[in-house]
């Protein structure tokens, strides 16, 4: 099953159940995780640390 797949069910399910209220949860975890993953072991990483 590909990535944009899941992506298009996600959203299906947001639509059909209307829990778009869900989608800006999804949104800042994906974006905070992409921001742990890319920063471990780099010069980011003090930076990031005082963000928690």
């Amino acid at each position: 099953m590909s990535k944009l797949r899941i992506l298009a069910e996600f959203w299906e399910f947001l639509r059909y159940r209307k829990k778009y209220w869900l989608a800006p949860i999804i949104i800042m975890l994906l974006l905070l995780s992409a921001l742990i993953i890319l920063s471990e072991g780099s010069a980011l990483a003090p930076f990031v640390y005082t963000l928690f």
